[in-house]
């Protein structure tokens, strides 16, 4: 037998293992709804967004419900910068006012979304996009944040414009989108009482999508490989109680504290596990998914 012929073979039995490994979790997860928070550097490769778009069809085509929610904050920095409109951040948040809003609306609805939608489409699914403010799917408040002054000590409230949180998550088009076979794609737009647009952060608009949809699984796309331990390895399963451990004594820091907490918010109810993922790596959803070890973290109730 040639060289080439034998790994011919190799690569046939591989696959074909592959396959047999992803089988049990592919009956597991049938009927299931899975919110997919995608954001990061995939967002901005064309090469990643395109398999992440093969992907999510692949996941519906074998009986998975998927539900997109993105974000886009390099993309709309670079608007904002190209406008020549200043921005400012409190706690990782970009304060938000009017002109800014409607920026980062324009951007998140009308090209980032229908970027992904044109995608999973072009991958041969059938994909719809929308925001927050169709059909009333996120209805938000003003976010509110407090700083205590250095000098007095005295606490105030920051007052960070049109940014929101999710008042009330209202599912009932997306449970109409997954029954008619459609995958969702929702831009974290929020709806105010009086008709004003709120720009929310896509982690907590993908957490509370997933808490009202009760789905199986919240999955975070980054930038990291998923949570490390203070000697930098990967720690690819965790329980609540350990994530909060690893909270309070400052292993998990930075931009990932947010991302943890709500995680664990969204497995507070029906929710089974929540996964933090390194978005840069081909094909991580089926890795993730389909595989006994996985490749990133894993955040569920014991």
């Amino acid at each position: 037998m040639s060289k080439s012929t034998e790994t011919t073979t190799g690569e046939q039995l591989q696959t074909a293992a592959t396959l047999s490994e992803a089988l049990p979790y592919m009956r597991r997860f049938n009927g299931k709804t899975f919110v997919i928070k995608f954001g990061g550097h995939a967002m901005g490769d064309e090469r990643l967004a395109d398999l992440f778009a093969h992907d999510v069809v692949l996941l519906k085509q074998v009986g998975i419900n998927p539900v997109i929610v993105h974000g886009g904050g390099p993309q709309i920095g670079h608007m904002l910068e190209r406008l020549r409109i200043q921005s400012s951040f409190v706690d990782g948040l970009r304060v938000t006012d009017q002109a800014t809003v409607e920026i980062v609306e324009m951007v998140l609805t009308g090209s980032i979304n229908k970027q992904i939608v044109a995608a999973i489409n072009g991958a041969g699914g059938c994909a719809v996009g929308l925001s927050g403010k169709d059909a009333r799917l996120i209805e938000a408040c003003p976010l509110q944040r407090t700083t205590r002054d250095p000098g007095s000590q005295i606490e105030k409230v920051l007052d960070l414009g049109f940014v929101g949180d999710p008042k009330k998550i209202n599912p009932g088009v997306l449970e109409k989108f997954g029954e008619a076979g459609i995958i969702p794609v929702i831009a974290p737009i929020g709806l105010g009482d009086n008709g004003e647009t709120f720009n929310i952060n896509a982690d907590t608009a993908a957490g509370a999508i997933a808490a009202a949809l009760g789905a199986a699984k919240l999955i975070m796309m980054t930038d990291v490989v998923g949570l490390l331990d203070r000697s930098g390895r990967l720690i690819p399963h965790l329980s609540p109680k350990a994530a909060n451990a690893l909270l309070k004594d400052g292993t998990i820091e930075g931009g990932m504290i947010p991302k943890v907490e709500t995680c664990l918010a969204t497995i507070q109810g029906k929710t089974e596990a929540a996964h933090i993922l390194d978005g840069r790596v081909p094909h991580v959803l089926l890795l993730e998914i389909f595989t006994a070890h996985g490749v990133g973290t894993m955040i569920r109730n014991d």
